[in-house]
């Protein structure tokens, strides 16, 4: 069992930046593959970036490619996400989350968080 918490999320400026953390709790955290995913109102939940178990390997969305980073520290047992260049359209909530493999889709994971509120100001 893995519960994941967020935090980071408020208010920004468009143009600003944000860091978002997830700490899990469980010894396991090592072993999962981590995600961030986001939902704005009225839309469906969507990708923004997947992290390997490892962290070797990190993926984004296209429209997150080079102003979004994740990152991972395995000894703190957290994810984080720095977010960078933030647009109006940025605005959602953040939802952290954990499955045994790459997390490209919803379906891979078996863990979520509560989420944590980005809204982004133009």
């Amino acid at each position: 069992q893995v519960q994941l918490v967020e935090s980071g999320g408020g208010l920004v400026q468009a143009g600003g930046s944000l860091g978002l953390s997830c700490a899990a709790s469980g010894r396991t955290f090592g072993t999962y593959a981590m995600g961030w995913f986001r939902q704005a109102p009225g839309k469906e939940r969507e990708f923004v970036a997947a992290i390997t178990w490892n962290g070797d390997n990190t993926y984004y969305a296209d429209s997150m490619k080079g102003r979004f980073t994740i990152s991972r520290d395995n000894a703190k047992n957290t994810v984080y996400l720095q977010m960078n260049s933030l647009k109006p359209e940025d605005t959602a909530v953040y939802y952290c989350a954990a499955g045994p493999r790459l997390l490209l889709t919803t379906y891979g994971v078996t863990y979520w968080g509560k989420g944590t509120l980005v809204t982004v100001s133009s």
